[in-house]
């Protein structure tokens, strides 16, 4: 079925993804001194954190899922094959 085949390769490009990355950095502006013609601003860098396993079972579910609708489409053709019409 496409919809497990499209779903499949969703969750295996979420899975590489996270694991590739293991976490997004970003950086936030705050005035710390606003007097007159001088300012000034400090940067913080943070850090959110992608879940290792998370990423692990997403590869993993995407690739059962690739295999499983593999399966249903195999197994339809032949079924179209050998009785010459779709019989389900």
């Amino acid at each position: 079925m496409r919809g497990y085949t499209f779903t499949g390769i969703i969750f295996t490009i979420i899975g590489i993804v996270t694991l590739a990355y293991q976490g997004a950095t970003y950086t936030t502006r705050e005035n710390v001194d606003d007097n007159g013609p001088v300012r000034m601003s400090a940067g913080n860098t943070n850090t959110f954190p992608l879940p290792l396993l998370g990423g692990a079972a997403a590869l993993q579910g995407g690739i059962l899922l690739l295999i499983a609708g593999g399966k249903i489409i195999d197994r339809r053709q032949k079924v179209i094959i050998k009785g010459g019409r779709y019989a389900g």
